[in-house]
C-alpha cells in the first residue's frame, strides 16, 4: 500500500464538501439537494464511479465550478468519492440534506480552508483515509476573540 497526500483546489470565495457514497444515483440526488436547498447557490459536483465504466460523473449549474470539481475528483481518483464546490452559499445549509441522501455514507469535510486528502493506493484502487482541513491552532481564544466569533455568526444570520 502506498500513501499519498492530494491538495485540493478551492477557488476564491468558494467552499468544498468532500464525501463518499455508494451508488451512481448520487449525482442526480445531490444535484437535487443543492438546488432544492438554495435557489441562489452556484455549484459543481464531480463523482468518481467505482464500477462499470468507472467515469467521473459531473453535474452542477456553474461551468467553472464543475470543471474544478472534476479536476479535484481526478486528483483524488477514489471510487464513489464526490466533491462539491459551491459559492453564494455555505456548506452548513446543505450538510443535513446531504447526510440524509440515501447514497451518502460519509462526509469527510466541508470547508473553505486549504484541504489535503490522505489517499491509500492499493492494487485494487484508491481510498480516502482522511483529510487535513486548514491549519493547526495557534492558541486559545480570548474574550475579544469570543466577541468576534459571536459577531460573525450574527453577521451571517446564524444567531440573533
Amino acid at each position: 500500500m502506498e500513501l499519498q497526500v492530494i491538495s485540493l483546489d478551492i477557488p476564491e470565495g468558494c467552499n468544498l464538501i468532500l464525501g463518499h457514497s455508494h451508488f451512481i444515483k448520487t449525482v442526480e440526488d445531490l444535484h437535487e439537494v443543492m438546488v432544492g436547498t438554495s435557489g441562489q447557490v452556484k455549484f459543481g459536483l464531480g463523482f468518481c464511479e467505482a464500477s462499470a465504466q468507472r467515469l467521473i460523473r459531473v453535474t452542477g449549474n456553474d461551468t467553472e465550478l464543475e470543471t474544478v470539481a472534476v479536476e479535484n475528483a481526478q486528483a483524488i481518483a477514489a471510487g464513489h468519492s464526490f466533491v462539491i464546490l459551491l459559492k453564494d452559499a455555505f456548506p452548513i445549509n446543505f450538510l443535513n440534506s446531504i447526510k440524509q441522501c440515501p447514497e451518502v455514507c460519509t462526509i469527510y469535510c466541508a470547508t473553505a480552508n486549504p484541504v489535503q486528502v490522505i489517499i491509500a493506493q492499493t492494487d485494487q484502487g484508491r481510498g480516502i483515509l482522511g483529510v487535513v482541513d486548514g491549519y493547526s491552532p495557534l492558541g486559545v481564544e480570548t474574550e475579544d476573540d469570543i466577541l468576534a466569533r459571536q459577531e460573525i455568526l450574527r453577521k451571517f444570520g446564524y444567531k440573533l
